[in-house]
């Protein structure tokens, strides 16, 4: 009898893709094969985004084109993974996991990713480059942002267990890897117990954790600088990056780390969301336009060639041209290597989307995307930089 088999689709980030590399080996383990496209496939897994509704169209659009182009003898199984199930088993009215079977009566089975945990090995067809998560969810609840109802509290991995991925990895030839996290400033806080007793390293050194800011006080306690230095250790990694990092938690002592460490790559990407201090107040944006130019300038004067990429959101519930002419002259005065410039999208839960009114209209979106996109990432104007 011929093996089951299985392919994967993913929309979104890099950590979907990481978590795609893990679903891969759920499956092999289970005795299934890796199909060479979809239409070859008998279980088509779709791992899903939530950020934009785009991302959800998207989804949804693949589903009925899977049901439709099939045989209805021989369609394949079609699973629905990530942010989407992630939310619908978040919410604990049922609601949402109703609209989705609503929306998709094609899809099989809804699984969630807590059923593939870190327990199985990434899959991993690239050799040299490899991603490494190190945390999932976030605490933040940022007011746009679906990521807490879509992967929950914030969770760190053990340290010991990053390491040694990352040392197996090494030993079969990577020599460069990208940690992830939605915030990896903030890793290591649900591990440390006592930040003034410390906290011992897998080799056996006793560290005290890095205080970093939140609401204006050093209240949370991280090992970020300290798994960066004991990842660059490694024999064999030659090269280490990580996405993403806030702002507000960007501590002095994670720049110091990154400042005497050649291996950990110059480009810096450092979410901004908006150069407008009342925007950022709704966005729930714990930092002022004149903190977030500070931290770039101090980044780039003390890492030589750092570079700082960001994410912006146009178009967020009550930006006035003012406003986001402000945001055009933050990039003038940061100098962005790029940035990945998005019109406001309302998602389901959040607090802008419960407690605002999207009133941009879309054409002005459409206008503000454009002016942003061509200053940052292609006509190489953008040259008041912060030195």
């Amino acid at each position: 009898m011929e093996k089951k088999s299985f392919f994967i689709k993913t929309f979104g980030c890099q950590q979907n893709e990481a978590d795609s590399q893990r679903i891969a080996s759920y499956y092999l383990a289970r005795g299934y094969r890796l199909a060479k496209s979809m239409k070859s496939a008998s279980e088509i897994v779709i791992n899903t985004c939530m950020i934009r509704q785009s991302a959800e169209d998207r989804v949804t659009g693949l589903v009925k084109n899977i049901a439709k182009s099939a045989n209805r003898w021989t369609r394949p199984k079609i699973v629905i993974t990530g942010c989407m199930v992630g939310m619908a088993a978040r919410d604990e009215t049922g609601t949402y996991l109703k609209t989705l079977r609503g929306r998709m009566p094609e899809v099989d089975e809804f699984l969630p990713l807590e059923e593939v945990g870190f327990d199985y090995p990434a899959l991993r067809n690239d050799v040299s480059h490899s991603w490494v998560p190190i945390s999932n969810g976030c605490n933040n609840f940022c007011t746009f942002c679906v990521v807490p109802f879509t992967r929950g509290r914030e969770v760190s991995r053990p340290f010991g267990d990053i390491i040694s991925e990352i040392k197996e990895l090494a030993r079969h030839g990577c020599g460069e890897v990208t940690l992830l996290g939605q915030n990896v400033n903030s890793y290591g806080a649900d591990l440390v117990k006592n930040s003034k007793a410390g906290y011992r390293l897998p080799g056996g050194r006793v560290v005290k954790p890095v205080m970093v800011k939140h609401l204006g006080r050093y209240r949370i306690p991280t090992l970020f600088p300290y798994l960066l230095e004991e990842v660059c250790k490694i024999k064999g990694i030659k090269k280490v990056k990580f996405i993403s990092s806030n702002p507000w938690d960007f501590s002095d002592e994670l720049i110091e780390v990154i400042s005497k460490t050649p291996k950990i790559d110059r480009n810096i990407h450092l979410p901004v969301q908006a150069g407008d201090n009342d925007v950022l107040k709704r966005m729930n944006r714990w930092y002022l336009r004149k903190e977030y130019i500070k931290l770039a300038q101090k980044i780039k004067n003390k890492v030589k060639g750092a570079k700082i990429s960001t994410d912006i959101i146009v178009g967020f519930p009550g930006e006035t041209k003012k406003q986001f002419e402000n945001t055009v002259d933050l990039a003038k005065k940061v100098n962005f290597a790029y940035a990945y410039v998005a019109k406001y999208s309302a998602r389901p839960n959040t607090a802008a989307t419960k407690a605002l009114s999207d009133d941009v209209d879309y054409a002005e979106k459409e206008r503000r995307f454009h002016i942003l996109d061509q200053l940052i990432n292609h006509t190489g104007t953008n040259r008041s930089a912060v030195h």
